[in-house]
């Protein structure tokens, strides 16, 4: 029976993740039969990200109630500084109901490139930690440093140590969860917020899960939560009072790793490099639109930021997405399946375009996205493609592409828009 190893052991002494990698020394920590080892995972979630890097960029701002989101009134909070909230502002929330709550706000437009920018510098910082470091967005990552004490220090010292260095490095603060698999280092970062240092133990697992409301349970939203309280659920742990075979038949494989989740079980491991899952954008109106011409305008501009994207990651997909919300606040959603996978602008465009006239929309639209997942990575070559008007869009989508990235975006637009 072969050996299980684990690659983990490092020398301190590198300084970004290629020298990290070369120094990665293999240890062995198990054999088949053994008892596995215990994991120690860390979850790193910057503070109000986009505002405190527009604080950071403009110190005046310090102690001030900074709202990121969009120009309009009719745009939604990215990020709220911790002031802000102070006022019941949050994220996600129209921006003209976040004025009323706090009128004297500093209200900023989203600089998305800036961000990407400073969460390299922080990525670059926690590969220095350890190879395995999954970042989860733009503002949070997992680390696995299981293996790691000899070398760095127990879990405290080393999410210390991170704190510190993001902080020297950026000029912001972040709060870190400590715990045995991510599900749980997640939670545990969310506890004590902003810079916060939260370590749920192995052997605190299940006393934590029958103190934890179900409410912080990531994914369990308001509607989740009443189907919850109708079965008399009101912590993570009331959630085992029922059968994984009754959450799996209403929720499906959701269900079951509810049910896991519920006993502080993941045994998802930390992915280095992963692969997104779906591409998308969307985009919400200056004035509710009615007219199906305007609104397919709207939509064929998300679609070209869609494929633009996949076709530069060399990705294409097979489940198209359309996404529409109601003057209302109504959100729905209507998704196909193709049989060929896609990259093309065109074909996400027509499957989009469908979906929106079977519809049958007779009301008012504040937003409409459209997004494109069952992907796969690699762009197959034009003499692949069997349908001929395939093949046109391709080509003609790449010479596009190739037009724009030397000449501009505004160089060349297409006849709907």
């Amino acid at each position: 029976m072969p050996n299980f190893y684990f690659i983990h052991q490092m020398n301190l002494s590198v300084k970004n993740a290629e020298h990290l990698q070369k120094q990665i020394k293999v240890v062995k920590i198990s054999k088949m039969g053994e008892k596995p080892v215990k994991r120690n995972i860390l979850h790193v979630d910057m503070d109000a990200f986009y505002a405190s890097v527009e604080r950071v960029d403009r110190p005046e701002l310090a102690g001030k109630p900074v709202i990121v989101g969009g120009g309009g009134n009719r745009s939604v909070v990215s990020a709220a500084s911790y002031e802000a909230r102070d006022y019941g502002v949050h994220s996600a929330m129209p921006i003209f109901k976040a004025r009323q709550l706090c009128p004297d706000g500093i209200y900023l437009p989203v600089r998305m490139q800036r961000y990407k920018q400073v969460s390299r510098q922080i990525m670059k910082i926690l590969m220095r930690y350890s190879p395995l470091v999954e970042q989860a967005s733009v503002d949070e990552a997992y680390l696995d440093i299981t293996g790691t004490a000899n070398l760095l220090g127990c879990p405290k010292t080393v999410a210390k140590k991170i704190k510190r260095n993001i902080l020297k490095k950026t000029g912001l603060t972040c709060s870190v969860g400590i715990a045995p698999n991510k599900f749980l280092a997640k939670i545990a970062s969310d506890l004590q917020k902003p810079s916060g240092l939260v370590i749920i133990a192995e052997n605190e697992v299940q006393k934590f899960m029958r103190l934890l409301p179900a409410k912080k349970i990531p994914g369990v939203g308001a509607k989740t939560l009443n189907i919850l309280q109708t079965y008399g659920i009101r912590t993570a742990s009331d959630i085992l009072n029922f059968s994984e075979k009754f959450w799996t038949d209403r929720f499906g494989k959701a269900g079951k790793d509810f049910f896991d989740h519920a006993g502080g079980i993941d045994h998802s491991p930390v992915l280095s490099g992963s692969e997104p899952k779906s591409f998308s954008a969307e985009k919400t109106f200056s004035h509710d639109v009615g007219d199906i011409t305007e609104l397919k305008k709207y939509l064929f501009d998300q679609v070209e930021r869609v494929g633009r994207e996949l076709r530069k990651r060399k990705y294409m997909g097979r489940t198209i997405t359309l996404k529409i919300k109601f003057a209302d606040f109504k959100i729905i959603t209507r998704s196909r399946t193709l049989q060929v996978s896609t990259f093309t602008t065109g074909t996400i465009f027509e499957t989009a375009s469908s979906l929106l006239d079977e519809l049958g929309i007779n009301r008012k639209i504040r937003l409409v996205g459209v997004g494109v997942s069952n992907l796969t990575r690699g762009v197959r070559q034009l003499a692949l493609f069997t349908d001929k008007k395939d093949e046109k869009q391709a080509r003609l989508d790449q010479t596009i592409d190739r037009i724009r990235d030397a000449f501009g975006k505004e160089i060349i637009r297409r006849g709907p828009l």
